[in-house]
């Protein structure tokens, strides 16, 4: 099977697959007669015949306009036998006890070996920072929404006293911008909005006035790190200057919170100015590259997927439509495309059992045609379980009734809602490891695998015989998406075997990631029950040498996303509505606003 698909740019398809004719709502209904042929007298037609005809022609004027509107419905109701009066929306407070457990089990061993510090070591039971010239509040921050929610109220106290006293950003060395702003700044304004105290804005204040340094470009388009103390932002020089579409894409929700909350626009013309840079740059026609030329404001050609670099891109298209409360339809646009484009381009399944998965495609440049070909490749990162979950919370928009009423969906909204409910039914699968979890890149099986008819997925570089031949791709790292979107599927449709799946992936954490004396780390092997540790907890570092900087590119996902939703997947329904609030890509809620 040729996987190559050789265009020069990923087009837009036809809206609902219609012709041109359907789409400009003019189709022809003329033919020529030649000059001079003879003609004859038509015979007359019957009554019953013209009836006929008159019923088809109704018949087909119907499903013309139906064909026009959407809702086409071809397929079969996920909810059929439901009876939404037994449905049970309540916390299992067992449960969350247990997850609660499980955060004070990892939050008291990093308060007393490395109280302050960015990063905590659980085995060496020791503190590090991101850079020598101290600590940002990575994980106090980044947890003190986790520690409101549940309700640990003299432990949110304490973080409250670290971050007033001691937190500070007038740190000089070179911080992932990014990062910095979906875990501190995005942690400072949740937790202003849960407790209405006025420190958390203050800082948030600070740091955001930092920050703004990243989009002193020709185009707008941020520089991905910063120098806190300098106000300074600074290109990657890891990737040729190149940015992140998803990193620049990916700060909206908590610069125009910043702006709301402050009354000062300063912060959302910023984040705005990048939407309108991306829009300009091909982002309203759907799918777009993962890199950007920062000064010039353009795509550059690169990989184009839900992975790394290009999954919260798509995520916040929706979610900045959500979160000003539907002000901004544009952003509904741009993703309504984005996802059509997905679904005929990138959306396949295995020839084995039909193992959905979203594939990538990746720029190859041909000779022969001196253009470039895009090449499909198999491949998902967990990080692209984020999307189930998103796909449903794109049909509802948080809104019940819960589950959704099957008829009143259009045909693309059907067709959103069953593809997330497969992708989250893939992930979900690939927790079926020794370990019961599930690794950090999975590849599929195609037509030309020889093993195709009887294998759905594999881990790549992993002997299944041999458990200690370690694979990259094979570790596990405490990711918090599969868990979100089996959150967000049970909100939106009560069904208990989401609850049942996010329990047994808690179970297989607890057993296998558990460290007695406090705390949690990653493993290098989900196929291996004797699995060797990383000495991280819930972080994953991406530090520059031998330049001095430091940026984390995974913190803490366990304390801050993982157990949170996790916590949320078994709270009464009513605890932060869909419909009030998003999360930020840290799994920081923000409110609904109206700007």
């Amino acid at each position: 099977m040729d996987t190559t698909r050789r265009r020069t740019n990923i087009e837009k398809p036809n809206a609902a697959g219609r012709s041109s004719e359907q789409a400009s709502g003019t189709p022809s209904t003329t033919a020529a007669v030649p000059a001079g042929e003879h003609q004859h007298q038509p015979k007359p037609i019957s009554k019953s015949l013209l009836i006929l005809i008159a019923l088809i022609i109704g018949i087909a004027f119907l499903s013309f306009r139906t064909r026009r509107s959407g809702h086409e419905h071809n397929i079969v109701s996920p909810f059929h036998g439901v009876n939404r009066d037994t449905l049970d929306f309540t916390a299992d407070s067992k449960k969350q006890d247990a997850i609660v457990a499980a955060f004070k089990h990892a939050w008291n061993a990093y308060r007393r070996d490395a109280w302050g510090y960015d990063d905590y070591h659980p085995i060496k039971r020791k503190g590090e920072n991101l850079s020598s010239s101290g600590g940002i509040g990575y994980t106090i921050v980044d947890a003190l929404d986790t520690l409101h929610i549940m309700g640990l109220h003299d432990d949110f106290a304490e973080a409250r006293e670290w971050v007033a006293n001691e937190l500070s950003f007038d740190r000089d060395d070179k911080y992932n911008a990014f990062e910095v702003t979906i875990r501190v700044l995005g942690g400072l304004l949740s937790a202003y909005h849960l407790s209405q105290d006025e420190i958390f804005l203050e800082k948030a204040t600070d740091l955001g006035e930092r920050l703004l340094a990243i989009f002193n470009t020709n185009s707008g388009i941020p520089l991905s790190f910063v120098n806190l103390a300098k106000r300074e932002g600074l290109p990657d020089s890891d990737n040729n200057g190149l940015s992140s579409t998803a990193e620049a894409a990916t700060l909206q929700l908590e610069f125009k919170y910043l702006a709301h909350l402050t009354d000062d626009l300063t912060y959302w013309k910023a984040a705005e100015k990048v939407m309108d840079v991306i829009r300009n740059a091909g982002g309203m026609t759907g799918l777009v590259p993962i890199f950007m030329r920062p000064e010039q404001g353009v795509f550059m050609t690169s990989e184009i997927r839900f992975g790394s670099r290009g999954d919260s891109y798509y995520e916040y298209l929706l979610k900045q439509y959500l979160q000003t409360n539907r002000a901004e339809p544009i952003y509904r646009e741009m993703y309504d495309n984005a996802m059509g484009l997905m679904q005929r381009d990138l959306v396949k399944r295995t020839p084995a059992n039909g193992v959905l998965y979203v594939a990538e495609l990746h720029p190859q440049y041909n000779r022969e045609t001196k253009s470039m070909d895009w090449k499909l490749y198999p491949k998902q990162d967990h990080l692209v379980c984020f999307l189930g979950g998103s796909l449903l919370l794109g049909v509802t928009e948080g809104k019940g009734p819960f589950p959704p009423e099957w008829e009143t969906l259009t045909a693309s909204q059907q067709r959103d809602w069953m593809t997330g409910e497969d992708i989250i039914k893939t992930c979900v699968a690939t927790y079926n490891t020794a370990t019961g979890l599930s690794p950090e890149i999975v590849h599929f099986k195609t037509s030309e695998d020889k093993d195709a008819d009887s294998v759905d997925w594999y881990i790549k570089g992993s002997d299944p015989s041999n458990p200690d031949v370690l694979s990259f791709d094979a570790r596990y790292i405490l990711r918090p998406e599969t868990v979100e979107s089996l959150f967000l599927a049970w909100r939106q449709t009560g069904d208990q075997k989401y609850r049942d799946q996010g329990w047994k992936i808690f179970e297989a954490i607890e057993k296998y990631t558990k460290v007695e004396d406090g705390g949690y780390t990653s493993i290098l092997n989900v196929n291996s029950t004797h699995t060797p540790r990383e000495d991280k907890m819930e972080t994953f570092f991406l530090v520059c040498r031998p330049a001095k900087c430091a940026s984390l590119q995974y913190a803490n996902p366990a304390q801050s996303e993982t157990l949170k939703y996790l916590y949320l997947l078994f709270s009464d329904s009513s605890v932060l509505p869909l419909d009030q609030y998003v999360f930020n890509t840290e799994a920081h809620p923000l409110p609904v606003f109206q700007p």
